[in-house]
């Protein structure tokens, strides 16, 4: 049976099988589909990623007074992330709009898209949510440099010390914050990856049941009783990308001045 499969062979976790794996299972002499089988969740995150573009552009082409249901959303969905950036950032949140507005989106459509059928959510591999966090961090930290400074920056990363108190403390609060900084992406790339992986595990599961259940009739198809979970991935789904969005947001602000904040 093809409908799950357990990735490889060494009993992994079973997954709803994806067009990918249907393909390699089908022509595993083929070095192409081997070499997309390797390479699965950046062949999955390329197509993603050229279907917002296509939305994108379709969106923006044709701009109208009245707009459209296609433009009406789109809109709908930049002041939404808009609001999203100034209410944590302030005013200049509007300036860092575009990267938090392109995160969640981005990763909202990852999230989702292993509930279609013969698509994979490639947030479900540590690989892509350890790539999403590494351009956060890189993000942040290139922000922290161009708003602050080089004094600023270093500053930010003693605790930025007042007093006597807060000098005496700077040997100890340095090696905190440095690790405070590697250790937050961490953080992130662990929980989406927990989540959508654990979602994509608890559908491919109630979907060999479901297979199970009529098996003994032949049936190619089996009781739909992943339906339940699927509807539950999309709220989860959604509050994960908005978390990794919000947090992103939040660590941007905290490396900002203070007096920008307002």
């Amino acid at each position: 049976m093809e409908a799950t499969h357990s990735a490889a062979h060494g009993g992994e976790a079973p997954e709803v099988a994806n067009i990918i794996t249907l393909l390699n299972s089908w022509f595993h002499d083929s070095s192409v589909i081997s070499f997309l089988h390797h390479w699965e969740n950046p062949f999955f995150s390329g197509l993603i990623i050229i279907g917002l573009l296509i939305v994108a552009r379709m969106a923006s082409r044709q701009r109208a007074m009245v707009p459209g249901k296609l433009q009406n959303f789109v809109e709908f969905a930049l002041e939404s992330l808009d609001n999203l950036a100034t209410g944590v950032i302030g005013h200049h949140g509007r300036h860092y709009a575009p990267f938090i507005g392109t995160l969640f989106i981005y990763i909202l459509v990852m999230n989702l898209s292993g509930l279609v059928p013969f698509f994979k959510s490639p947030s479900s591999s540590l690989n892509t949510t350890i790539g999403l966090a590494v351009i956060v961090f890189i993000y942040v930290q290139y922000t922290g440099l161009r708003r602050l400074g080089i004094g600023g920056y270093i500053f930010h990363l003693l605790g930025q010390p007042r007093d006597v108190m807060g000098w005496i403390f700077v040997p100890l609060m340095f090696p905190l914050h440095v690790i405070e900084e590697f250790i937050k992406p961490m953080s992130l790339s662990l929980r989406l990856f927990g989540n959508v992986f654990g979602e994509d595990v608890l559908i491919g599961a109630f979907v060999t049941m479901g297979i199970m259940a009529l098996s003994f009739m032949g049936s190619p198809i089996g009781i739909p009783l992943q339906i339940p979970f699927m509807l539950l991935a999309i709220i989860t789904g959604t509050i994960q990308a908005l978390v990794f969005t919000l947090l992103s947001t939040v660590y941007i602000a905290l490396m900002l001045p203070h007096e920008e904040h307002h």
